[in-house]
Formats: C-alpha cells, sequence, structure tokens
C-alpha cells in the first residue's frame, strides 16, 4: 500500500509540471504568432468607458461615467497568462467591465 505522504507528494509533483507545461506552450504560441502578428493578435489594445458606482442611500447604487477621464485603455495579449509585462485579454476584458466603486466619506466636524 503507498503511503498517504507519498500519494499527495506525487499529486502536487503533477500539478506542479502540468501548470509550468501549460505555461510553456501558452508562451511558445504567443512566441510564434509574434513572429507573424497582425493588429490585434497576438497584443490588442482595449479601450472601455470607466463607470462609476457610487454607494447612495439605502443600499443603492447610482451608475455614472466618470468625468474626469472617460476612457481607459490597456494593452493586453491573447493567451491564458500574462506576457510581457501584459495582462490576458480576458482578464482584462473582465476587469475593465467591472464598475470602480466610490465612496463618499463624510467627516463629522469637529467641537472646539
Amino acid at each position: 500500500m503507498i503511503p498517504i505522504r507519498s500519494l499527495v507528494k506525487g499529486i502536487v509533483i503533477a500539478i506542479v509540471v502540468a501548470v509550468v507545461l501549460t505555461y510553456l506552450g501558452d508562451y511558445i504560441s504567443v512566441r510564434m504568432r509574434m513572429k507573424h502578428s497582425t493588429a490585434n493578435d497576438p497584443f490588442e489594445t482595449i479601450t472601455a468607458l470607466r463607470i462609476l458606482a457610487i454607494d447612495e442611500k439605502g443600499n443603492k447604487t447610482e451608475y455614472s461615467v466618470d468625468t474626469i477621464n472617460p476612457q481607459q485603455t490597456g494593452t493586453c495579449v491573447h493567451s491564458l497568462f500574462p506576457h510581457y509585462g501584459d495582462p490576458p485579454c480576458w482578464y482584462l476584458k473582465k476587469k475593465f467591465a467591472q464598475p470602480i466603486p466610490m465612496a463618499i466619506f463624510l467627516f463629522p466636524k469637529r467641537q472646539r
């Protein structure tokens, strides 16, 4: 019978090897597409509106476009993992779709 410690160690090693091989395959895929790149592959620039989520009374939220900086732009890579300092496009699109939470703090006046 195989001891539990050996079984757990083998599973952890298998998971680490699988993640490393997946990352290497993803990296090679990006490098190959860089040699024959197009306008949006493997790197793309995404532009989206900056939506603010402003908390109000009664657990309500008001959504509005940021008037100071209405657009946010980011460069991403079409892959599973980040490469060359750019996040993957699936992550950046998800991040840009989320409103930016804003909170208004009212500080009470100091009594003298």
